[in-house]
């Protein structure tokens, strides 16, 4: 039993968010980035005090760095000045914000597919271009690929998935380091997307701005606590872009929810021995599903991610379009990889962060439809 255990599936099904409303009663969700799991009850007592309070105005600038500061120096050693971060209303959006405040509208903006497909969405909607560094085929960074996107991006920025989704890589203090002296050469800004960092399975996590002084990285406490419902993010710059941060409109943090501020620092501060939980289980769940593949599934390809709760499987040997055939004929929904980049075509992202039943049965409609 681990905590993604804990919650049956007649009550998920009850349920209203994306994961649980997109198909059909006889799909089995694997998808989207929920996790199957009980909220954690320093969150539950906060957000329900609020609402007993009437405490649902709106939010004062500053709550979420303070919630974040203590979290991180005692996770990562990393120490960050509360007062020079800034409220933002959800990673993406961030991300997007601090994106125009470093370039110039039309500016290049380098990303390394596979990867989160709002990425691409959301440079462009901020009026940026995307230039594409493909993944090395180990799934990690190529800095060859890198140079040469940065050279084509001079004057622009590079949006950086840490860790990574979806393949789960963690970059190393050594990669983040030869990033940095790329950006600098090239004249390119770091923008870091860190809100898989507390979902660290393996390894160490190390910040982009410890490596990168003028990066900017965007924290929330969304995906590992399982709170894209209430959303709430944060800006970290590192030393040399603080100046930069405080450019941030004011404006920007209209958007965030103060509800969402308050769950996020309850997670932050009391939410440490739930946390420990989910990457338990998610560990075991790593396991189980590499021995349901091997068994059943024998000519899948993937390695288990170091980070992030998703599992990046290679089913190119079953053929063409595996998401839509699962989809089809094993009633199972998963991400199609070719939404992450075109290459990655073949490819299924599988979410983890479910029960033994339902990752035994998700493993079981993948036999099925893929023969």
């Amino acid at each position: 039993m681990t905590i993604f255990d804990t919650v049956p599936l007649v009550e998920l099904r009850e349920r209203t968010s994306i994961k649980w409303s997109q198909y059909p009663p006889d799909v089995l969700p694997c998808w989207v980035a929920e996790m199957d799991v009980p909220q954690p009850a320093p969150v539950v007592r906060a957000v329900t005090e609020a609402m007993r309070l009437g405490d649902t105005g709106y939010d004062a600038e500053g709550l979420n760095g303070e919630a974040l500061a203590p979290f991180v120096q005692e996770l990562y050693g990393w120490e960050i000045d509360a007062a020079t971060t800034r409220s933002v209303p959800d990673v993406m959006i961030g991300a997007a914000e601090v994106l125009s405040l470093v370039t110039e509208r039309g500016a290049p903006v380098v990303i390394n597919p596979p990867v989160y497909p709002p990425f691409a969405q959301f440079i462009e909607h901020a009026g940026r271009r995307v230039v594409r560094a493909p993944l090395g085929d180990d799934g990690r960074l190529d800095l060859d690929v890198l140079d040469s996107a940065f050279a084509r991006a001079s004057g622009g920025a590079y949006l950086l998935c840490h860790p990574h989704n979806p393949t789960g890589a963690v970059h190393t203090s050594d990669e983040l380091g030869a990033v940095g002296d790329l950006a600098r050469r090239h004249r390119v800004r770091v923008v870091a997307d860190e809100i898989h960092a507390p979902l660290v399975l393996r390894g160490a996590f190390t910040p982009t701005t410890t490596v990168i002084p003028d990066a900017i990285a965007l924290h929330s406490a969304s995906k590992a606590f399982n709170l894209a419902g209430l959303k709430s993010a944060v800006a970290v710059p590192g030393p040399d872009a603080v100046d930069d941060l405080a450019r941030l409109p004011e404006i920007i943090r209209h958007g965030v929810s103060h509800l969402g501020t308050i769950a996020h620092a309850a997670a932050y501060a009391e939410g440490r021995s739930w946390l420990a939980e989910v990457l338990d289980g998610l560990r075991a769940n790593q396991a189980l599903v590499e021995d349901l593949l091997a068994a059943q599934v024998p000519k899948a390809r993937w390695e288990p991610p170091a980070a992030t709760y998703f599992a990046w499987i290679d089913l190119r040997a079953y053929g063409a379009e595996p998401s839509r055939r699962l989809l089809q004929h094993g009633r199972l929904a998963v991400n199609d990889g070719a939404t992450f980049g075109a290459a990655a075509e073949g490819y299924v992202r599988l979410n983890l962060a479910a029960s033994t039943a339902t990752l035994t049965e998700a493993v079981r409609r993948m036999r099925l439809a893929l023969g």
